[in-house]
């Protein structure tokens, strides 16, 4: 047993220092894990024979394929060749049972039905769930536009800029129903880690991604649990060594109604067979402040958490419900009803929830869209809409079009609601990424393009052009509202002029000064009045008289 102490001791210090910075889950289904097991292995026999003897190996026609485990001059182990055959042989045919029971049981060969349903998608009508959103709250930044504000920012405080630099997350939420983006700072490198350890990251960024408005928001106390922090505070080990059964997906910064930073990082399983129909099962919450913990099933996530499903996830679930709606063979014979996403995708603040939004288009790529789907980032609820119209990059080459004598860049356009018309709206920015003018595009007519210097230049000229091709209907201007007043009294003055070829009585009341006005079509009395008679006036705001009558 001595001499198997040894590889094994150092097998073990190899495991525990691979698995304290590798972070693999202990979980049959994940690569990571069985890649352990190899290492570990490997590292056991290297060590056993480094110690222990050497491996040697003989071929020779006579003796055929022979193993050697030698200590010195003593043969301590021998394989001969029928033997190992009969081994290679059985494990061999284990390995290829198992590699087949993964295949059919995980494959979307034999489980189309099963990938197609993974997203359940619901047709919508696009003006009942995306309300017209004033000037005001269109979101203007992009994540490109936030990391430039976000530099911005911490650049004006010398003394933070000297410690800290801000992550790239930006990650964008609802916060207290507006669209922002928030990102937490983090150390510049370990020797200011081992300054700053103690008080921890005392600063997040956020802005508003509408009104480009750039926080740096101050916590009563620092954040000690962020990716850049080392050894135990370090985000994902401490979130894996309380969790080592867990399959981990990404993280995401986001912060509570309250301001507080959390950490949100979600864990998945395979629900089709083995290894198919990857889906994110729960989340774990992490207070960045205090390291605490809690583990929350899909069902069960807080309302204020935004981003519990990955773009990537519910983008390949919705291609899988484009592509399987009539089985496996059709998506790659005959193609019936087989639709695709779009390459780009952008985010939606709808409520008090983040959705993910792409075009769906035929999987022959035509250059245009048949429609729109929209993901909620929280609870993987899908809408459908069919929307006939030009893909989001026919619509950012459109509105560079318009400006391309300033060569500026379009962003991935935000599909939004204009006059209960779907539209996109694409900032265009410079050479130095700055955003000088914006566009609205017309989704069924992309020739349809509205620039502008701001956004309600951009807007109004938008409109314009939708009225003029008759996308929207031009609203007559309602008649302003009469008011009339009944006035009834003797009276005072009455006389009679000719104006436009009419006769028109001017009549004024005793006790009253006000002239009022009367055509001769408004009564056949009015020849026969005269000073005295008490007559009750119907009149509008201009004193024109509608209408006499004779008290009875």
């Amino acid at each position: 047993m001595k001499k198997y102490g040894l590889p094994a001791i150092i097998t073990i210090l190899f495991g525990a220092i691979y698995y304290y910075f590798a972070l693999p889950p202990i979980h049959i289904k994940a690569s990571e894990f069985w890649l352990y097991l190899l290492l570990l292995v490997a590292v056991y026999f290297l060590s056993f024979f480094l110690f222990h003897g050497k491996l040697k190996i003989s071929l020779s026609r006579d003796k055929g394929f022979n193993f050697f485990i030698t200590e010195g001059k003593k043969h301590t182990g021998r394989f001969k060749s029928k033997r190992f055959k009969w081994t290679v042989g059985i494990v061999a045919a284990i390995v290829l049972i198992a590699v087949a029971a993964i295949y059919v049981t995980s494959s979307k060969l034999f489980n189309a039905s099963k990938y197609q349903q993974m997203l359940t998608v619901k047709e919508s009508e696009f003006q009942d769930d995306i309300a017209e959103l004033p000037l005001s709250q269109i979101p203007v930044v992009d994540r490109d536009s936030a990391m430039r504000l976000g530099s911005r920012k911490i650049g004006e405080v010398v003394e933070l800029v000297s410690q800290f630099s801000v992550s790239d997350y930006y990650t964008q939420i609802n916060f207290k129903q507006k669209p922002v983006r928030v990102s937490p700072l983090a150390y510049a490198d370990i020797l200011k880690w081992f300054v700053n350890r103690d008080e921890g990251i005392p600063y997040y960024i956020q802005i508003d991604m509408a009104s480009q408005s750039t926080d740096l928001v101050e916590l009563e106390e620092g954040m000690k649990y962020t990716p850049s922090e080392f050894f135990n505070r370090d985000l994902m080990r401490h979130v894996r060594f309380a969790y080592p059964f867990k399959m981990f997906d990404d993280e995401s910064f986001e912060i509570d109604d309250n301001g507080h930073p959390y950490w949100v990082v979600s864990y998945y399983d395979y629900t089709i067979g083995f290894l198919g129909g990857r889906d994110i099962t729960g989340v774990i919450v992490v207070d960045a402040v205090t390291g605490e913990m809690v583990d929350y099933p899909v069902s069960e996530v807080p309302q204020w958490i935004d981003c519990v499903f990955s773009a990537d996830i519910v983008l390949e679930q919705a291609n899988y419900w484009g592509a399987y709606q009539n089985g496996f063979w059709n998506s790659i014979f005959t193609q019936r009803n087989v639709v695709t996403t779009t390459k780009g995708y952008n985010y939606l603040a709808i409520n008090d929830d983040v959705w993910v939004y792409t075009g769906i288009t035929s999987v022959v790529d035509d250059a245009s869209n048949i429609g729109f789907i929209l993901i909620n980032m929280r609870t993987k609820e899908a809408k459908l809409y069919s929307i006939n119209g030009a893909e989001e990059f026919s619509a950012m080459r459109s509105a560079e079009g318009m400006v391309q004598e300033k060569a500026y860049t379009a962003t991935f356009p935000i599909l939004v609601n204009v006059a209960d018309t779907p539209s996109y709206f694409i900032s265009l920015k410079d050479n130095a990424g700055l955003v000088k003018a914006y566009s609205f595009v017309s989704v069924s007519n992309y020739q349809i393009v509205g620039v502008g210097d701001t956004l309600s230049d951009a807007q109004a000229e938008y409109v314009r052009l939708l009225k003029e091709n008759g996308l929207i209907e031009v609203e007559e201007e309602p008649e302003p509202e009469v008011t009339e007043t009944t006035v009834t009294g003797t009276i005072a003055q009455i006389s009679e002029a000719v104006v436009g070829g009419n006769s028109t009585y001017y009549i004024q009341l005793t006790g009253n000064d006000t002239i009022f006005t009367a055509e001769i079509s408004v009564s056949k009395l009015l020849p026969f009045l005269t000073v005295g008679d008490n007559v009750t006036l119907t009149y509008r705001a201009d004193n024109t008289v509608k209408q006499i009558a004779l008290p009875e």
